[in-house]
Order: structure tokens, then sequence, then C-alpha cells
């Protein structure tokens, strides 16, 4: 397994831990059903970045799955966050979309589908703390641009789709700015119910 995922180490950082860059995100520790369908939609086109698709051509899904599997059994500790020098008004914003969402708007809070620690819902929410601001926000762009998509109903593209430039710089901001606190472990599948149906939720 060391050999097999040391194309994946060599941007990710050693055990999935995050690229020094902050551009490649950290794999360690988030749901095993989540990466497996990230490595799926980047093999097959759902999730557009070249190099990926590269490196992923032709590996069979299980494949695949142990690749999710391994890293999603990492367990790295999560460096302290780094304070965006933005505005409190700005801040105060994301924290309300992130906790609050926006009703008015038919916009879910962040907690209701990531979780109250934000630290993700089985089998394949993700964690949305220990990013950094640039990556958050880039990923949010994505979903709104159809750069990224996931299995139908596609309730992330939804969400991406009704939030301004104003609110993914305020989440994008408020995310990274706040501390993981261990142990940062998904929910466990039904542990709340979801505010809409996503069918990452229920792909295989």
């Amino acid at each position: 397994m060391q050999a097999r995922v040391a194309a994946c180490t060599a941007c990710h950082g050693a055990q999935g831990k995050a690229g020094a860059d902050g551009y490649y995100p950290r794999l360690a520790g988030k749901p095993s059903d989540y990466l497996y369908h990230q490595l799926l939609n980047f093999r097959d086109g759902l999730r557009l970045y070249r190099p990926m698709t590269h490196l992923l051509a032709g590996l069979p899904d299980d494949y695949l799955r142990e690749i999710a599997s391994y890293f999603a059994d990492q367990h790295v500790p999560y460096p302290p966050p780094v304070r965006p020098v933005v505005s409190a008004d700005m801040l105060e914003h994301g924290r309300v979309l992130a906790m609050h969402g926006d009703p008015a708007r038919g916009l879910p809070a962040c907690v209701a589908c990531h979780g109250a620690a934000l630290s993700g819902h089985s089998p394949a929410i993700p964690g949305l703390l220990g990013l950094p601001r640039d990556y958050i926000g880039a990923q949010i762009g994505g979903w709104k641009n159809g750069l990224r998509r996931a299995a139908a109903p596609d309730c992330m593209a939804d969400v991406a789709h009704k939030l301004t430039p104003e609110d993914i710089g305020a989440l994008s901001a408020w995310l990274s700015s706040r501390p993981v606190v261990e142990p940062y472990l998904p929910d466990p599948a039904g542990a709340t119910t979801l505010p809409a149906e996503c069918g990452s939720q229920a792909q295989r």
C-alpha cells in the first residue's frame, strides 16, 4: 500500500496530511466513501483536474476503494489555523451562514449536513475544518461553475448556486479560521436528517 499511495502523498503529504502549499487538501481521516467517490469522480470526469484524471485513468474501482480506506484510517494532528486578515463583519457573516444558514434564500447551514462540529457525516460528507481558505473558496466555486459535480441529486451544487461571491468569501474565511478539536470524526450515518436528498450519501 505504501508503494501504491506514493503518487498521492507526493502532493498530499505524508499520510495524506495535506500539501505544503495549501492547494492539495488533506486526505487523512476523511470518510472512506467520500474519498472513494472523489477518486471515481476524477477518474470518470465528474470532477475536473487533469493530473488527477491522468493518474487514475484505467484503475479499477476496488483498487480505488482500497486507497480511500487507507487514507480514511490515517489520523494525523491538524496544524493550528491561520487567522485570515478580514473584517469582523465578514467573519460573522461566515459564522452565521455556517451555523444557521439563510432560510429566506433556502440556504441550509453547513452544520446541517457536515455535522455539528463540522467534522463530516458518514458515509460520504467530509469535514470542513483544517482546510486552507483559498482551497475552500475554490471548491465552492467549482461546485458553482460546474467544474466539480457529484451523483444526482447534487445537493452541494444546489447550495453553491445560491451563494454569492461575498458569501463564499465569508464562509471560506470563517471555516479556515476555526481550530480543529480532537477527536475530529465524522458523525455516524443516520445521526441526523439531512435537509436535502444528496446522491453522494446513497452512492456506493
